[in-house]
């Protein structure tokens, strides 16, 4: 007899600005899931809630392929609790802290990772940024506490930028955070695993001349970005780099995976943000990096869902 194919329930889309970018990971994840192993379910979250808990006692297992609010914050994965569905990734103390950047950067110094120093914004400094720059030296980077894909995020040469900056953030979020900003290598660490971590290897990110950060733009327009995996550092620092993403995964209490942002300055690393749901396309930086190590983008979904199931 046959073996019982795995029901998947595919969550995508839902209302955050990252709603598209979510449905296109989807779309991709559903191509590459092997239907001779699992039987997919695709849900949006904006509109399928009520039918994803009716059919509950049917689902095996979800594929969260949420970004943003609403899907990468704990809520999703809270109401996935409440109906005993397992899942891939982070559960909701891990998505929530992650989530937040200000409470993921005190977790990361606590944990005696290095962070760009930063300030709480307040409405006021959107017109009068004096304040903030007691505090802190321009160029400074300006970020909503809780959106992804670098939206609403700046960076200010200027007193007038960074109040526009500051304006612009509360435009996208009721917190913000303001960055000193650190120049050097970007590079992200991907970690796969639950009580076993691996750390895969990294990947450098070089945004094209036209683009002075890696925004909105520079992350999902074709030929925009070079991405060089494996990252060319020295084995050392690569050493170094993998482990804090490793030690950075640990202190945001996360599970499955993950992918933290950091930036190489000499020989320093600072930690940026750690991703509990990267993008999953088979060209988005996780899977590059699995597929360096040895995952193809289908084996690598096959991981996934058996850690979600280790739960």
């Amino acid at each position: 007899m046959a073996e019982k194919k795995l029901c998947v329930a595919l969550l995508a889309g839902g209302k955050s600005g990252e709603r598209e970018v979510s449905l296109k990971g989807a779309e991709e994840v559903g191509r590459a899931l092997d239907s001779q192993q699992y039987s997919v379910r695709s849900y949006d979250p904006a509109t399928d809630m009520a039918r994803l808990a009716a059919e509950a006692g049917e689902i095996d297992v979800a594929f969260v392929l949420l970004h943003g609010k609403y899907g990468e914050d704990g809520t999703v994965q809270g109401f996935l609790d409440l109906l005993g569905i397992p899942y891939q990734g982070a559960g909701v103390l891990g998505s929530a802290v992650a989530m937040d950047k200000d409470i993921a950067k005190i977790l990361y110094r606590n944990a005696g990772l290095r962070v760009p120093d930063w300030v709480m914004a307040i409405p006021d400094d959107a017109t009068r940024p004096d304040r903030i720059l007691e505090i802190l030296e321009l160029p400074l980077v300006i970020k909503p506490v809780r959106q992804g894909s670098s939206l609403g995020m700046s960076i200010a040469h200027t007193p007038d930028e960074l109040a526009k900056g500051v304006g612009l953030a509360f435009s996208h979020d009721t917190e913000v955070m303001v960055e000193q900003y650190v120049a050097g290598r970007e590079i992200t660490g991907g970690v796969l695993g639950n009580d076993n971590l691996t750390a895969l290897p990294l990947v450098e990110i070089i945004p094209g001349d036209s683009y002075t950060f890696f925004d909105y733009e520079a992350k999902y327009k074709p030929g925009a970005t070079k991405e060089i995996c494996p990252a060319d550092l020295d084995t050392n620092l690569a050493s170094r780099a993998q482990q804090a993403a490793i030690k950075a995964h640990k202190a945001l209490k996360l599970r499955g995976y993950s992918r933290t942002d950091m930036i190489v300055c000499g020989d320093d690393i600072f930690i940026l943000e750690t991703n509990t749901i990267p993008g999953m396309t088979p060209t988005s930086l996780l899977p590059q990096a699995a597929e360096a190590y040895g995952f193809s983008f289908s084996s690598l979904l096959d991981r996934l869902i058996a850690l979600a199931m280790e739960k």
